[in-house]
């Protein structure tokens, strides 16, 4: 039996975190070539490191994207994030380019040809989760992380704390009496900050994004509320620490409240089930719980690489489930092709939808017009409901 008092804590980093600054690069190199062609193949790593910037991966695409069309694309990046100091500038920062073609032997395991149907791209378990916590569907401590840092960002962008920087960190730690957040016991913010101003002034800046998030009467006592700790965070960004692409898979999804598969999203195009396949598990569990069949529900699928149909779907609706878990499987797969094409098709994929994504989490985000967060639809729950 599940314990149902307890403190479970999340965290979330910032756009201008060095390791979501790659993630941003990886993302944007993906949307340039989807943008020119929606069939465009790219695995785009990205390492950055004080004022220098590697990309680094494979792709299959229009020759028009040239190497130094990349690199403008990542200084484009890079300045919309906010990194104009002389540690992390993006226009001084020295950019390396060492992508390169696509190999033919997986480009042969993956392609549809003749009878057999696109393949997954590689082998791999994907994950997916909603509960009821919150609005979104999804677990309250890192909604919260993400939603604070999310609105420091935009006071930043808008100009009204022109003092902070692009680097951040929060993380909330949240008291669950009966298997229910009631309130906050902790809550950490880090945020890089001008040199001119200290400690407590950093704190009275961040504190109203923090109780403006946070439920009411949810705010932790001031004990228990942590601002740069450290008590200085001037030196930042990739001047202050290394970023690679992919580091911060936990952040990008549900915040160590549910299992993660083995892949990062960020850099990777719509044909990589390590992407795709977890968007589409997270839409089928928030579709089940969105219906009211369950309070929590954890769906996983796994793939082998050139093989188009899911090895396995399980679910687990952790004893909240109102309908049999095994004709739920069998109901979600008849309502969604679950095939790498399937998923994209459904989801509406190959479009230039990512960048956006690579900050602040990929799930619990509003559905989009122009098909970003396609994911986040509930556009499952009445034939759901009218299968049970």
């Amino acid at each position: 039996m599940s314990k149902r008092n307890y403190i479970f804590a999340s965290e979330s980093v910032s756009e201008g975190h060095p390791d979501k600054v790659c993630d941003r690069i990886s993302d944007a190199v993906v949307d340039t070539f989807l943008a020119a062609d929606p069939q465009a193949r790219v695995a785009c790593e990205t390492l950055c490191t004080t004022n220098r910037v590697v990309l680094g991966g494979e792709v299959r695409g229009p020759k028009s994207i040239t190497k130094d069309l990349l690199i403008e694309v990542a200084r484009h990046a890079i300045k919309d994030i906010g990194y104009e100091q002389e540690g992390f500038h993006w226009k001084n920062a020295q950019v390396e380019c060492l992508i390169h073609e696509q190999s033919a032997d997986i480009a042969q395991g993956v392609d549809a040809s003749g009878n057999k149907d696109e393949g997954a791209g590689d082998q791999g378990i994907m994950f997916g989760y909603a509960c009821t916590e919150t609005a979104p569907l999804m677990p309250a401590p890192i909604h919260y992380s993400h939603a604070i840092l999310k609105s420091l960002a935009e006071a930043r962008h808008s100009g009204s704390a022109p003092l902070l920087g692009p680097d951040a960190k929060s993380q909330v730690s949240l008291q669950y009496e009966n298997g229910k957040p009631v309130r906050a016991t902790s809550v950490v913010v880090s945020t890089q900050h001008h040199e001119s101003i200290d400690q407590d002034e950093v704190r009275e800046i961040v504190r109203p994004h923090v109780l403006n998030v946070l439920p009411a009467g949810w705010m932790c006592d001031e004990a228990h509320f942590y601002v740069n700790p450290t008590g200085r965070f001037v030196v930042g960004g990739p001047d202050g620490d290394a970023g690679l692409t992919g580091r911060k898979i936990i952040v990008d999804t549900y915040g160590g409240a549910a299992p993660h598969g083995g892949g990062a999203f960020s850099g990777k195009d719509p044909t990589k089930v390590d992407r795709s396949a977890a968007y589409a598990a997270r839409y089928l569990a928030k579709n089940v719980v969105g219906a009211g069949l369950a309070e929590r529900c954890t769906l996983q699928l796994s793939y082998a690489i050139g093989v188009a149909r899911p090895l396995s779907v399980y679910i687990d609706t952790a004893g909240t489930g109102q309908v049999d878990e095994d004709k739920l499987a069998d109901v979600l797969q008849e309502l969604m092709d679950l095939s790498p094409r399937g998923i994209r098709t459904h989801l509406g994929l190959n479009k230039p939808i990512y960048a956006r994504t690579s900050a602040y989490g990929h799930f619990g985000r509003a559905p989009e017009d122009d098909g970003g967060f396609s994911w986040e639809r509930l556009d499952l729950v009445d034939k759901l409901k009218a299968a049970f």
